[in-house]
């Protein structure tokens, strides 16, 4: 990404002469110190709130809440775009993104969920036209309220002719949303400084969902690092796991879930999927060789909409990923937990018209997920362990 970026700054000549990480350094100091592009963000910070244009009439007395989640992939459907190695794009037309988030909306719509987690949701980015996705899906869909955390923001991007981006992670949901936060995630450590300044920056989006006759719902949202080789990825997923833990420890009802970019213990495919083309080695996200415990504490903890035992009997089943539209979903990413009780035979993984009742392998790269969540105590087998020490 450095040598990319220093091909687009007036740096070039210099960047000759000196190494490149030296470089780098000297460059990102006054982007800290001044953070003239707007790409830094504190540790905690307040949610951005959202509310529908016509607020929809919710039910006053809920038994169960139907919940999804869905990386939407910036409504860009099945665009190749240049980051996957499959095509050149980089900006989309306002028809382009209005017809992808029709096709998104009319899913959503179809599943009516009341709960809704978003990941790879754009709000003011030049790569989308400008088209605020959030308030969009709020406005097209039959749900209300929303909170939005930026994991990726700058005023510019020097790169690609990107210009201004600002993706992140969503909640929408049918009623009110209380106390959303942005907690920052560990930045990866093989990076320098001045790529570390522009790269996207994790977080969770924690939120307060106050359900009539049913109570609070804490709800976390997280779209984990891919790409990383120092172990950012399984600290992404370690803290995921313990706001699980605090939130359940503190007494709360909570449903966690989103993008884990890792596969579920008992997967069969750990590498060489057919529809991965990126040789860039610092763009290797679909190697997944030594990752196979890693989501063991969540479901040792948690009961997960899709059971182990489900998901070892037929991986593909309840795959929801692949890179391109010319290749059907070949690994699962995407998760829901709960330390409540998902109602048995409710979990789908949306992947065609047999699966969900309609296809969705054109209108992102990952299927959804969705399932029935029930607020009842979790049975004698389930009863998690002792967190682990990390």
């Amino acid at each position: 990404m450095l040598k990319k970026l220093l091909h687009r700054l007036p740096t070039r000549r210099l960047a000759k002469k000196l190494d490149e990480t030296a470089l780098a350094d000297a460059l990102a100091a006054p982007l800290y110190a001044l953070d003239p592009f707007s790409a830094r963000f504190d540790d905690v910070e307040a949610a951005q709130h959202y509310e529908a244009l016509r607020l929809r009439r919710a039910d006053e007395v809920v038994e169960e809440l139907t919940v999804m989640t869905w990386n939407i992939k910036f409504g860009g459907g099945r665009i190749d775009f240049w980051y996957d190695g499959h095509g050149d794009r980089v900006i989309m037309k306002d028809w382009e993104v209005l017809a992808n988030l029709e096709g998104l909306a009319a899913k959503i719509s179809q599943v009516d969920p009341d709960l809704l987690l978003l990941q790879e949701v754009d709000v003011d980015s030049k790569r989308v036209a400008f088209i605020d996705q959030m308030q969009w899906l709020l406005d097209h869909t039959e749900l209300n309220f929303g909170a939005y955390a930026s994991q990726w923001r700058a005023d510019v991007i020097p790169n690609q002719g990107l210009g201004r981006v600002d993706m992140g992670i969503g909640i929408l949901s049918r009623f009110p949303i209380r106390d959303a936060q942005r907690l920052a995630l560990p930045k990866m450590t093989t990076q320098d400084r001045i790529t570390r300044y522009f790269y996207l920056k994790r977080a969770l989006l924690t939120a307060r969902v106050d359900v009539p006759d049913f109570g609070p719902v804490h709800v976390v949202n997280v779209h984990t690092e891919a790409f990383s080789r120092d172990g950012t990825k399984r600290r992404h997923l370690e803290r995921f796991c313990a706001e699980l833990d605090r939130i359940d420890g503190a007494g709360g009802f909570v449903v966690g879930g989103g993008d884990l970019n890792t596969i579920p213990p008992g997967t069969k495919q750990m590498h060489d999927f057919e529809d991965v083309v990126t040789e860039d080695e610092d763009f290797q996200g679909s190697d997944y060789r030594g990752q196979s415990d890693w989501l063991l504490p969540l479901y040792e903890r948690y009961q997960p909409a899709v059971a182990l035992d489900d998901y070892r009997r037929d991986n593909r089943r309840y795959a929801t990923h692949s890179t391109t539209g010319e290749v059907f979903w070949n690994r699962k990413l995407d998760y829901l937990f709960t330390n409540g009780e998902f109602a048995e035979g409710t979990t789908l993984t949306h992947q065609d018209d047999s699966s969900g009742a309609m296809e969705t392998m054109l209108l992102s790269d990952h299927a959804p997920v969705t399932t029935v969540l029930r607020r009842k105590k979790r049975p004698p087998e389930l009863t998690k362990t002792a967190p682990r020490k990390s």
